[in-house]
C-alpha cells in the first residue's frame, strides 16, 4: 500500500510498554521513508485536530517510560457520529494515508466503526493490562502491572504475617482475571478469585477456615470483577462468619498502571511496533497485530471482539492445587 504519512494515537487507559511501541513505530516509519504523526490525547485529539509530526528525537530516552508521551482519554465525542466525521476530516486534511491505534476492547471497536464508515486503514495494537484481548499471548502493559501487584502483595504479606491477618487485595479486572491469576500464583497467594469461576461466600469462609487451621495469616488476591459488590462487605462477612478473624483488605487501585515497563514490555512493544508498520504498508487493515507462541499473528479486528478471551483453565485448577496449604 503506498502511504507517506502515518499517525499513531494511544487511547482508553494507559499501560507500560506504549512508549516502547510509539518509539519502534516513529523508527521503523522513518526507515521506510514515511511520515510519522503523534496525535494526543487519543480519539478526542483526534477530533480536534491535535496533531504533530513525530521525529526520532521525539522519543529517544522514552522507551523505559511508564504512560504515554501521546497521553490518553476516553472520548465520549467519538461514540457519536459527528465526531467520528470530524475525525476523519481532521486525518484527510493533513494527508494521512493510515492510522495506528494502541489500546484496548474499547479502542479497537472505535477503530473497526470508524473504518468501516470511512474505509480509511486503521490497524490496532493491544495495549491492556488487563490482557483480555483474543489474538495475542499478551498485550503490552500486563507484564510489569503484573510485576507491580507481586511486588505490593510481598510488601502486604510482611504486615499481615507481622499482625496474623486475613488481606483481601483487590486488583484490577473487570471481566478477567488474568492479573489476578498470574500475580496470585507469583506472590503465594493462599486464595484467588476471578470471574471466571464465580463462587459463593460460604464455599469462600470454608476454604478459609481450612487454610486458618494451619495459618494465622493468608492472602487473598480478588480481580476486581467478582460479583461480591464492595470489598468492604466481603471483609465484613468474613469477620462475621470467623470468629476472632482480623480482616483487612487494599485496593492497589491505579498503582497497577504505572511505573517503569519491564523488559518483556519494551520488547514486546518494539516487536509490534515494527510489525505494525509493515503491515500497513503491505495493506493489512483493520486488523490487530499480536504475538502468539513469540509468532507475529495479524487477525482483523472483528474476530477479536467477536471473541471473548478467559484465563488458562489449567493454569487456574494449578493454582488451586498449589495455593491451598
Amino acid at each position: 500500500m503506498n502511504m507517506k504519512k502515518i499517525a499513531v494515537l494511544t487511547s482508553g487507559g494507559d499501560a507500560p510498554g506504549m512508549n516502547a511501541c510509539i518509539r519502534s513505530i516513529v523508527r521503523t516509519s522513518s526507515h521506510f521513508g514515511i511520515d510519522i504523526y503523534g496525535i494526543q490525547y487519543g480519539y478526542q485529539g483526534l477530533i480536534e485536530n491535535n496533531i504533530k509530526i513525530l521525529s526520532a528525537k521525539d522519543v529517544g530516552n522514552t522507551i523505559h517510560i511508564g504512560g504515554t508521551i501521546l497521553k490518553t482519554a476516553r472520548s465520549d465525542d467519538f461514540f457519536l457520529k459527528k465526531g467520528r466525521d470530524k475525525a476523519y476530516k481532521n486525518l484527510v486534511s493533513n494527508n494521512i494515508d493510515g492510522l495506528i491505534i494502541l489500546g484496548g476492547d474499547g479502542s479497537l471497536t472505535g477503530a473497526n466503526i470508524f473504518f468501516k464508515e470511512n474505509n480509511f486503514p486503521v490497524i490496532g495494537i493491544p495495549c491492556t493490562i488487563d490482557n483480555d484481548l483474543y489474538g495475542t499471548d499478551y498485550s503490552i502493559g500486563f507484564a510489569t502491572a503484573r510485576e507491580t501487584i507481586v511486588d505490593a502483595v510481598d510488601k502486604i504479606r510482611d504486615t499481615a504475617a507481622s499482625h496474623e491477618r486475613i488481606f483481601i487485595i483487590e486488583v484490577m479486572g473487570r471481566e478477567s482475571g488474568f492479573l489476578a491469576l498470574e500475580s496470585g500464583i507469583a506472590s503465594g497467594a493462599e486464595m484467588i478469585l476471578v470471574p471466571e469461576y464465580e463462587t459463593d461466600l460460604n464455599s469462600i469462609i470454608s476454604e478459609i477456615k481450612k487454610i486458618n487451621t494451619e495459618k494465622k495469616s493468608l492472602i487473598i488476591i480478588y480481580a476486581e470483577g467478582c460479583k461480591f459488590g464492595s470489598l468492604k462487605k466481603l471483609t465484613k462477612s468474613i469477620k462475621n462468619k470467623i470468629d476472632g478473624s482480623n480482616v483487612r483488605y487494599s485496593v492497589l487501585g491505579h498503582i497497577q498502571r504505572g511505573g517503569t515497563a519491564v523488559p518483556s514490555d519494551r520488547i514486546l512493544g518494539t516487536i509490534l511496533g515494527n510489525k505494525c508498520v509493515k503491515y500497513l504498508l503491505e495493506g493489512e487493515v483493520n486488523k490487530m497485530v499480536g504475538l502468539i507462541n513469540n509468532n507475529t499473528s495479524i487477525k482483523p479486528i472483528n474476530e477479536i471482539l467477536k471473541n471473548k478471551r478467559g484465563i488458562n483453565k489449567d493454569l487456574y485448577e494449578v493454582s488451586k492445587i498449589i495455593s491451598n496449604y
